[in-house]
């Protein structure tokens, strides 16, 4: 292969057919998703970086990469990349945000169900030798769930919550209306409606701890708060501290302030159900995502439009 060619770095492991194709296209692929010093002789002279959640594209990072013109996040969220100094050095960033929507949407669908039936525990239970079979738990027929952005996973997943007969509500301040009829409402007419709140948002410094001790203490007696999008949405302190008060019922936390989790107090609770941000880590999501951004970084190498470019303010 040329030299000459441009050179596509990939970062984090991809799916290997989407590293096939765009070992296909006419570019030089090197896979140094080994990590760590595996990176560092080629961001001289990368033209793309392709990443997943591993790698943070930080500015001393982009500083060693003088060459970089595309940035490729094989998954939805772009907060492992400095998006304002990315746009500054005029570096195209792109995702692949419709991958995973499936998968976190049927997840956060199962999180709901062993929240309300109290289904975590029993299991655990009856591993360990018991065989408890009093009442308990509750149906999600009935309950009200109220969804704190809505965009494609959380409508997703309310698609997927029509024959459960619950009532849906939404908060998202980007949306004029609901594509789907669902009613929108302020934050806290929504936390006070609702007995199960997901939370679906892309985080951002203004939403940071989005839900706060304040905030927690609107939701009503006994409610469930799920959390499959950003872990610093959640004030953890706060939100142990209303397991610890009974003033929730429970908590689902696929994601965390800092990855791997570290507030054990809160992993071990035993109406908290943590799973290790593998919302979109199924192998249908991950297929799709390498394939979607290998698709993108071919466009880019024919100097086609970009389809799903999350700097547009930045041109080839």
């Amino acid at each position: 292969m040329p030299a000459s060619l441009p050179l596509v770095l990939i970062a984090d492991p991809i799916d290997p057919a989407a590293a096939q194709q765009l070992a296909g296209g006419s570019c030089r692929v090197v896979d140094a998703s080994a990590g760590g010093p595996a990176l560092e002789p080629y961001l001289g002279e990368a033209w793309a970086l392709v990443v997943r959640s591993r790698t943070k594209v930080t500015s001393e990072l982009l500083a060693r990469a003088p060459q970089l013109r595309i940035i490729a996040r094989a998954g939805v969220g772009v907060d492992n990349v400095d998006l304002a100094e990315a746009s500054r050095r005029r570096i195209r960033v792109v995702n692949a945000p419709t991958a995973a929507t499936q998968s976190v949407a049927e997840l956060t669908v199962a999180l709901m169900l062993l929240l309300v039936r109290g289904l975590y525990p029993s299991i655990a239970a009856t591993k360990g030798g018991s065989w408890n079979r009093g009442t308990h738990g509750h149906e999600l027929a009935g309950r009200t769930v109220g969804f704190v952005g809505y965009g494609r996973i959380a409508r997703e997943t309310r698609s997927r919550l029509r024959n459960f007969g619950v009532t849906v509500l939404a908060h998202d301040p980007f949306l004029a209306s609901s594509p789907d009829g669902t009613v929108l409402l302020p934050l806290p007419e929504l936390l006070a409606r609702s007995e199960i709140v997901s939370l679906h948002a892309a985080l951002t410094e203004q939403n940071r701890h989005l839900m706060n001790a304040d905030r927690i203490g609107r939701m009503p007696r006994g409610s469930y708060l799920l959390n499959v999008a950003r872990g610093a949405l959640v004030d953890e302190e706060a939100l142990l501290a209303a397991l610890d008060s009974g003033h929730l019922g429970g908590a689902a936390l696929d994601v965390f302030e800092v990855e791997p989790p570290t507030r054990t107090a809160l992993l071990q609770h035993p109406r908290v159900i943590p799973t290790p941000h593998l919302g979109a880590s199924t192998v249908e999501a991950q297929a799709r995502a390498g394939v979607h951004v290998a698709e993108e970084l071919l466009r880019a190498l024919r100097q086609e439009p970009l389809l799903y470019q999350v700097n547009p303010e930045v041109s080839a």
